[in-house]
């Protein structure tokens, strides 16, 4: 497993929890399924990065990507 997915899905579970939302109900939230949350948090899914905006929307986060100068917000 890489660490970066492993810290990814971590902070996902952290999140998810603090806000006392179910894998069930990410899943249902997010449109994807419980089988992806779950692979997620455990760092064990190769995520598109469209998938992983809408988990992370679903969650109320939103996310800042550099690319050199350029920043854009998902």
């Amino acid at each position: 497993m890489n660490t970066k997915t492993v810290k990814l899905g971590k902070f996902i579970r952290e999140q998810r929890e603090s806000k006392g939302i179910s894998q069930t109900d990410l899943a249902q939230l997010s449109r994807t399924s419980l089988n992806f949350i779950s692979q997620l948090e455990n760092g064990k899914e190769s995520v598109r990065v469209s998938k992983l905006v809408d988990v992370l929307n679903a969650l109320g986060i939103k996310i800042k990507v550099s690319l050199g100068k350029n920043e854009i917000e998902l």
